[in-house]
């Protein structure tokens, strides 16, 4: 999927790419087409230092004429970590398998997938509206951002936040639905890291396009976020025990 198109293409998926968007479905099932490698060295450096990624990105753009990746091994990969962290939870908080494949499920398709849609959606929709250049000349090309990028960028965000509320959370999560203040505490600041972490890698895959302006619009959440922390704290919310309780309130 091309992130540019020309002027007067105003269609989210071109019908020149259609095609593009078919074969990186198509290249889901056929592990031997996918660089697994690629995928993990991305993931690594989202966490270490995500710049370097979007570097990449860039190296993308001039060697294969596109920014948004041909290659799903990411999102696979993504989706077989969160199915196996899921079932960990489900292992440690629950007993039953029927229960286990509903979680699981649940997690999947609405927590990952349909959200990674909508936010993709969201986001495609914001900086194509709101935060591209205006082209000076009625000759010069109009660039837009593909929507197979946004939902690139934000599974690139959403993997340091699978780091610390899937796994690392699932370490110390005795801890953090206990009751009182300390886990109150500790819980918050966890959850303000991952949603600051995440707005953040949100900042950096539309900044390094270089037809968008405004970008530190994506920064913004974060001051959002620092500013509820505080009074959530002070007001006794748990977000641990709150989405602990969505599936396993009959075990805490």
């Amino acid at each position: 999927m091309l992130p540019t198109a020309s002027r007067g293409r105003t269609s989210s998926l071109p019908s020149r790419a259609n095609p593009m968007f078919l074969q990186y479905l198509r290249r889901i099932v056929k592990w031997q087409q996918m660089d697994i490698e690629y995928s993990f060295w991305q993931m690594f450096h989202l966490c270490s230092s995500p710049k370097v990624v979007y570097q990449h990105t860039k190296y993308h753009k001039q060697t294969k004429n596109q920014w948004a990746r041909d290659d799903p091994a990411f999102v696979v990969i993504c989706i077989l970590l969160l199915a196996v962290a899921t079932l960990a939870y489900c292992a440690a908080y629950d007993h039953s398998t029927a229960h286990a494949v509903y979680v699981t499920f649940s997690v999947l398709f609405f927590h990952f997938l349909s959200a990674t849609i909508l936010l993709a959606t969201i986001c495609w929709f914001l900086t194509n509206s709101y935060l591209r250049e205006l082209v000076p000349s009625s000759y010069a090309v109009e660039q837009r951002v593909e929507w197979l990028y946004a939902f690139d960028v934000h599974c690139n965000s959403f993997f340091p936040i699978f780091v610390l509320l899937y796994v690392i959370h699932y370490f110390v999560s005795p801890l953090l639905i206990a009751h009182g203040f300390i886990p109150v505490m500790l819980s918050n600041l966890l959850f303000l890291v991952a949603a600051s972490y995440y707005h953040y890698l949100n900042f950096l895959g539309y900044d390094v396009l270089p037809f968008l302006e405004r970008t530190t619009f994506f920064l913004y959440p974060i001051g959002i976020v620092i500013a509820l922390s505080p009074i959530l704290i002070l007001s006794g919310f748990n977000p641990s025990r709150y989405f602990m309780n969505m599936y396993f309130s009959h075990r805490l």
